[in-house]
Order: structure tokens, then C-alpha cells, then sequence
């Protein structure tokens, strides 16, 4: 694969997008062409610079999607620091925690995250600044941040005297095997880790990206994933800037309501999204729909089944805009049952494959080449391994290399040497299985994968998958205790109300969901219990159930 230097992929796109619209807030509507942003940057190495910040310092990111988390990252990245994005989701403790840990000197944050801080506790910080306006919100001891940004704007005019023109865009290269940025994983099982990311990873990346059909000049996109994660950070960012798309960012939750109005606004030309909110669509919408009893009938009916078909496809096209190619998922696998439903009515979707340490596409597929089921195609600059007697049939872990792995753990040479061994295989931690074309299909997670009475590999994610598609089940978790297997499951309680149903049906309505879940199941993937979990599961800010904390519930 060609790689160009990561840092003059937004150089190069700055100066030739220069009159182009770049970003824009979906909300409050302000907006900046590509030349703008290019000069808001200018102005943030001026500062860096006026504050003695060197390269490879370290400089945290943590806040809501918008226009000014995009300016700082790409200011950091250019200017030759380390960008260190922080899901906002993390609790306080953890924010400062991974601050300390990174080694920031800098911190940019958003105001209701600045609440929570406590500056004393994060003593290698200089100045944190606001993300609604680059304001001075904290200086350290003996610094002179504050008096610094009032002579900003006089001292950038001093340096351009005639105005900030395209000419004026030059960012030195930082070699692409050098770190940019440290992102920190939200793992299920303890702390996270940082993850190295260089720039051969990110330009590995890009460069795949550009040549795909999710990035094109003049795109409209949709922000809605969180850019401090990997999936939302390259799809929704790093590759549209590169490419010269417009990015509006969504600014709000996206229930529904929202989402559905922004969609409609936007039309956005490539889509991002996790697997649940497609679910979500499918059993809460489409499935109440289509299991009316006069449309079970219809359903039946050769010509008029086609014709329905058509019309709910056209109708979830339009609820998304109407605009894009394929509806890209990733972040989790997709439900079984809303996959093959979706293939029915030929909706456009294609699902990837990644993780943060791949930076982080591993598989990614054209809607032309994708295979319903698979994570998609590995990516031409990397190499597959499965550890198992027959890749083909038989699910191992997969082992990753090339040009996307990660350069390692920060400060955790341990957990390096775990994941990356001696030949520079990366060790995915997922279960999976390859075709002769390089599809590849994930079964579930090697940590998670229980064992049946004779042996048999149980992958409970793809039973979890059945159930949470049948009658007011919200959530689930399958566990095992004494060889057999229990469902945990949290109530959608909503869809209860709607339906009138009582908290003392619940038995009986779970019991039988367990008896229809188990004639799709092997008898070894049997579920021999459901139990009633009256919360929702705690989660990580990944919005995965954190498993571990209910083995021992059943």
C-alpha cells in the first residue's frame, strides 16, 4: 500500500480544499471553510509555540463533538505533539488518572467536564483551556497563559501581516513511524491501556480509506460517533479531512427524533454507525410491522411480498438520508437475525472490522465485494494468521501484521509483549475464521467463549444475539454455571408499558422466549434458565456490558 506522510495528508487537503465548507455544527449552525480551520490551527502553534511547547509533548482532548475538538487534534497532530483523546464518558477520576498517566502538559476540555476536574490532582498540566471558546479556564504555577492569549491575535497579525493565505499552510513531517497520539481503550476487564498509535498506522489507514467509497471530495458526513474512539476518530474525521468532505457535527444525543431530522437536513454520503442503532430500527419498527398478522399473510404472497419489501427498504433508505451507498457498521457485529433480514430487502450496509490497535481498520469491504456475515475483507497492507487446525472451518484466535499495528502499550511493556509477540503478530483476542478471498468472520471473543458438556465451543455473543430480538428483552448477558447454560436479561420495560404488560407476566413471557430461543440453538447451546435483571448492565464507555461483574449472578 502507498503511504504518504500523515501530517501532509491535512496539509495537502487544507491548501486544496481551501474555499470548500469543512466543518460545521449541526445545532448552533456556525461553520468554517478549509482555509478557516487552516487558520485557527495557525493560531493554536502560535500559542504552542509562544508557550514552549516541544515536540512529542503530550496534550489531552476530552469533550463533546464539534467544531473545535476537530481544530485542536488537527492543530496538535500538525504542529509534531502527541494528541491524547479521552472518551468524555470516562468518569473524573479516570480522566485525571489517564491525564497523569500520559503525561499531558496541556488540557482541552469541554466546561461540563471542566465541573468534575480537580486541577490539583493533574500536577504535570500547565493550562487547560475551554472547548466552546480556547479560554484559559486553569494556569499552572508561575505561568503566564492568560496574559499570552490577550497578545495572541496582535502577535498572529505580526506574523502575517498581509492575512493567513494558502501559501502560508507548511507543516514540518513527522516521520511516519513516529507516535502521534495515545488513545486510551476501554476495556471490559480492568483499566485501560494506552494505545501507541504512529503515523504509518493512521496514513495505512487513510490511504485504504481514500480509495473506498466512504470518502470523496464534496461529501456531506454526519458526526455522531464519539472522535475520541478510533472508529468515529478515522471514519468521521481523518479520512473525510483528507479527502475534502463537509463535516456537520450532530451535537446532541441522536435519539430518534433527532437523528431522523438530521439525517433528513444532512443527507449525509457516507454513514457510520454501531450495529445497535440498525437493530434498534429493525426490532422496535420494522418487526412489530411485519408480524401484524394481515401483513404475515401479505408476506406470503409471491409478487406483493416483493413489492413490501421494496417499500420498507425504500422507506429505511429515506430515514437516512437517501444519499449514501452503504450504511457502514462497526465497533460490534451485527445481530444474525437483523442481517438476514436486511439481505431480504437488499439494504445497502456493509460491516468492518477494527480495534483502537489497529488504528483501526483490520477488514473493511466494498459494497460490490461484501459477503453477508463477514467483518469484511482484510486490508491489503496487513497479514491474517488463525491460530487453529483449519482457519477455513474451524474458529481460532486471529493474529494481525503490518502497517496498521500499533506500536505498543504506553509505559506498559508487559502488555505489549501479551499482545505483540516476538514476530510482531498482534494478538486480536478474537475468535474468528477466514475464506479463501481473506473474508473474514468473527465468532465472538476468546476471553468470553464458554465450553459445552462434551467440549464444545460455545460463543455466547451469537446467542445473545437470538434473544435480545425476542419479546421485551432489552438487554442480555448468557453465562454458565455447573456446565449449563443461564440468561441474564434486562426488561424492555418500555415496550411493557406500551403493550400493557405486567412485571408478573414477565416469568412466563421470558420462559417462553427461552423455549423459542432454544429451537434455533444446538442442544449443547441450550438455555436452561432465564433470569430477571431489574437494571440495565453497568457498561464502558464503549457502551460494552462489563461482563465480569455478572459471572457469578447466575
Amino acid at each position: 500500500m502507498d503511504q504518504n506522510n500523515y501530517v501532509k495528508y491535512f496539509e495537502n487537503s487544507f491548501k486544496e480544499n481551501w474555499e470548500l465548507p469543512a466543518l460545521t455544527d449541526y445545532v448552533t449552525k456556525a461553520s468554517f471553510t478549509y482555509g478557516e480551520v487552516a487558520e485557527q490551527v495557525a493560531k493554536l502553534h502560535l500559542l504552542f509555540s509562544e508557550l514552549g511547547i516541544r515536540k512529542d509533548d503530550k496534550i489531552a482532548i476530552v469533550g463533546n463533538n464539534n467544531h473545535i475538538w476537530a481544530i485542536t487534534f488537527f492543530a496538535v497532530e500538525t504542529y509534531g505533539a502527541v494528541a491524547v483523546p479521552i472518551l468524555k464518558d470516562f468518569h473524573s477520576d479516570d480522566i485525571q488518572h489517564i491525564i497523569n498517566h500520559s503525561d499531558s502538559v496541556l488540557l482541552f476540555l469541554s466546561d461540563n467536564i471542566w465541573e468534575n476536574i480537580d486541577e490539583s490532582k493533574l500536577p504535570n498540566i500547565r493550562g487547560i483551556f475551554s472547548m466552546s471558546d480556547f479560554r484559559c479556564l486553569y494556569q499552572g504555577p508561575g505561568e503566564t497563559i492568560q496574559k499570552t492569549i490577550k497578545t495572541l491575535d496582535e502577535k498572529f497579525k505580526e506574523k502575517y501581516p498581509n492575512g493567513f493565505h494558502k501559501e502560508d499552510v507548511s507543516y514540518d513531517e513527522k516521520d511516519n513511524e513516529e507516535l502521534v497520539m495515545i488513545s486510551y481503550t476501554s476495556g471490559t476487564t480492568g483499566f485501560s491501556k494506552g494505545v501507541m498509535i504512529s503515523g504509518k498506522n493512521f496514513s495505512a489507514n487513510i490511504s485504504f480509506a481514500l480509495k473506498s467509497d466512504q470518502a470523496k471530495r464534496g461529501f456531506n458526513i454526519l458526526s455522531m460517533l464519539p472522535l475520541a474512539h478510533a472508529y468515529g476518530l478515522l471514519g468521521e474525521i481523518l479520512a473525510q479531512i483528507s479527502a475534502g468532505s463537509h463535516i456537520h457535527f450532530l451535537n446532541r444525543l441522536p435519539s430518534p427524533k433527532i437523528l431522523i431530522k438530521a439525517m433528513s437536513d444532512v443527507r449525509p454520503n457516507s454513514i457510520f454507525l454501531v450495529p445497535l442503532v440498525l437493530e434498534k430500527i429493525y426490532k422496535n419498527q420494522i418487526l412489530p410491522t411485519i408480524n401484524k398478522t394481515s401483513m404475515k399473510v401479505a408476506l406470503n404472497i409471491p409478487g406483493l411480498n416483493t413489492k413490501i419489501y421494496s417499500e420498507i427498504r425504500k422507506k429505511l433508505v429515506d430515514t437516512f438520508g437517501g444519499q449514501f451507498k452503504a450504511l457502514v457498521l462497526g465497533g460490534a457485529p451485527l445481530n444474525a437475525e437483523t442481517a438476514a433480514f436486511m439481505d431480504k430487502i437488499k439494504f445497502p450496509y456493509v460491516c468492518g472490522y477494527g480495534m483502537t490497535e489497529c488504528a483501526p481498520l483490520v477488514a473493511f469491504a466494498q459494497l460490490e465485494d461484501y459477503v453477508s456475515g463477514s467483518a469484511g475483507k482484510l486490508l491489503p497492507c496487513l497479514q491474517v494468521k488463525v491460530l487453529s487446525d483449519d482457519p477455513y472451518k474451524i474458529p481460532g484466535e486471529l493474529l494481525i501484521k503490518g502497517d496498521c499495528v500499533m506500536m505498543g502499550y504506553y509505559k506498559n511493556p508487559e502488555a505489549t509483549a501479551a499482545t505483540i509477540d516476538e514476530e510482531g503478530w498482534l494478538h486480536t483476542g478474537d475468535m474468528g475464521i477466514i475464506d479463501d478471498k481473506n473474508n473474514i468472520f468473527i465468532k465472538g471473543r476468546c476471553k468470553n467463549m464458554l465450553l459445552g458438556p462434551s467440549g464444545q465451543n460455545i460463543y455466547p455473543e451469537a446467542i445473545e444475539a437470538k434473544l435480545s430480538n425476542m419479546p421485551f428483552v432489552s438487554e442480555c448477558i448468557v453465562t454458565q454455571k455447573d456446565n449449563k447454560l443461564i440468561a441474564l436479561v434486562y426488561p424492555d420495560y418500555a415496550a411493557m408499558d406500551e403493550s400493557h404488560i405486567e412485571k408478573e407476566q414477565l416469568d412466563v413471557i421470558m420462559e417462553q422466549n427461552r423455549i423459542n430461543l432454544n429451537k434455533d440453538l444446538a442442544a449443547y447451546e441450550a438455555i436452561t434458565k432465564i433470569i430477571i435483571h431489574n437494571s440495565e448492565f453497568e457498561k464502558t464507555p464503549k457502551k460494552s456490558i462489563k461482563r465480569y461483574l455478572y459471572e457469578n449472578l447466575a
